[in-house]
């Protein structure tokens, strides 16, 4: 029988995932036993990635989610898992481990007669589901379509649309020097970086849902010495498909604007913008109109500022 719902959470919540730990596999197998008890057929993945094909009628409608959190090991020390008012609190109660019992627990209360169902929850989606790309890949094939089970905005609207993910990596190179005796022979690599950083926040375009984020920077070794090396991780959203090759050709053509210094990027893009589709409209259509049947006034919006916001439409 499946779990009831306050003690899987429970259960879940207390052991620690942080994406690319032991706790992820752990949540994985609990999450498979889970489904398995729902009559799914239940594999653990090489990467602790969690499929479940669950028999029905049709195409199988495809349910995606994931088992790691940004919570530390350690955290639950100081948020251990608690209800109160209605409430759970813990860490990952709402990214996402309050979804994943939600999904179960809608499995369970599902007709017999349903559409056949695929689960696929995947293990570093935190990093941008990294390892999970081609298994993902292949679990959509021949879905008729796919819930994302991820929480919905704080007004409780559902999301349509959402940014497209790169991560890429700065790397300057300069020329040392000592600062003290011949400063001038030096090519500082963390000033290079510093210019650097300012145009890549220049980029930044919050209408066309464009944001660029220099979040790491490292450099140099000793106050006295002009810097021969300085490097920076930039977190880098886009909105709509067409900027992709667009803010791509921009980082891989940064050019030094000091002498005697070099830059190299590398990177890429972790996924794409999900944007808002005529298809994804009507997916979402239906959905309203089964909330309001449940006396939910569904609304749309967008994970993040820039797209469909969260306007209660």
């Amino acid at each position: 029988m499946p779990t009831e719902p306050l003690t899987l959470l429970r259960e879940l919540v207390e052991i620690e995932s942080p994406t690319y730990s032991a706790g992820v596999r752990r949540v994985a197998a609990r999450m498979a036993e889970e489904l398995a008890t729902l009559g799914g057929d239940v594999r653990v993945l090489d990467g602790d990635h969690v499929v479940a094909d669950l028999e029905g009628r049709g195409d199988p409608l495809l349910l995606l989610g994931h088992t790691d959190t940004v919570w530390d090991e350690g955290t639950l020390a100081t948020m251990p898992f608690r209800t109160e008012g209605g409430l759970a609190f813990g860490p990952g109660v709402y990214d996402m481990k309050g979804c994943l019992v939600l999904m179960v627990d809608a499995i369970r209360r599902a007709s017999h007669d349903r559409r056949a169902l695929r689960v696929f929850l995947t293990a570093d989606e935190e990093h941008g589901s990294r390892t999970a790309r081609e298994a993902m890949a292949e679990a959509a094939g021949g879905a008729a379509a796919a819930l994302v089970v991820e929480p919905p905005t704080n007004n409780g609207h559902l999301k349509t649309a959402r940014k497209g993910l790169g991560r890429f990596h700065v790397a300057i190179t300069g020329r040392p020097a000592h600062a003290g005796t011949n400063l001038v022979d030096g090519a500082s690599a963390v000033e290079e970086l510093a210019r650097q950083i300012l145009r890549l926040h220049e980029l930044t375009d919050h209408e066309r849902g464009v944001s660029v984020n220099v979040g790491v920077v490292h450099g140099g070794t000793r106050e006295n010495v002009v810097a021969a090396y300085a490097d920076a991780r930039l977190d880098v959203r886009v909105s709509q498909r067409s900027d992709l090759e667009r803010l791509e050709r921009l980082l891989r053509g940064l050019t030094p604007t000091i002498t005697g210094t070099s830059i190299e990027v590398d990177g890429e893009w972790t996924r794409p913008p999900l944007e808002r589709t005529e298809e994804s409209g009507r997916l979402f259509a239906r959905a309203r109109e089964i909330g309001l049947g449940l006396g939910l006034d569904l609304q749309e919006a967008a994970s993040v500022a820039g797209l469909l916001e969260d306007p209660g439409l």
